[in-house]
C-alpha cells in the first residue's frame, strides 16, 4: 500500500495535526511506521491515542493490506 494514501485515511481522521507521517519500514509495502502529533490527544493515555490511529487505518489492518504498524504518538498543543 502506498504511504500516501495511510496519509490520506489519517489526515481525515487527525485533521488538526502538528506532525503526521507516514513511513514505509520494508520497502515492501507492508510494514508502517506512522508518527502522530495531535492536541486531540490531550488527556488520553497512550493506549487510547493508539487506539485512535488504529481506528483511522481500520481497513486496511482488517484486509492485511498493513502487515505492521509502529506508532507514535504524542499530545501537542492546540
Amino acid at each position: 500500500m502506498p504511504t500516501d494514501l495511510l496519509e490520506s485515511l489519517l489526515r481525515s481522521a487527525f485533521p488538526e495535526a502538528n506532525e503526521l507521517t507516514v513511513e514505509d519500514r520494508t520497502g515492501g509495502g507492508d510494514h508502517f511506521q506512522v508518527i502522530v502529533a495531535s492536541p486531540r490527544f490531550a488527556g488520553l493515555s497512550l493506549l487510547e491515542q493508539h487506539r485512535l490511529v488504529n481506528e483511522a487505518l481500520a481497513e486496511p489492518l482488517r484486509d492485511g493490506t498493513i502487515h505492521e504498524l509502529r506508532i507514535k504518538t504524542r499530545e501537542v498543543a492546540g
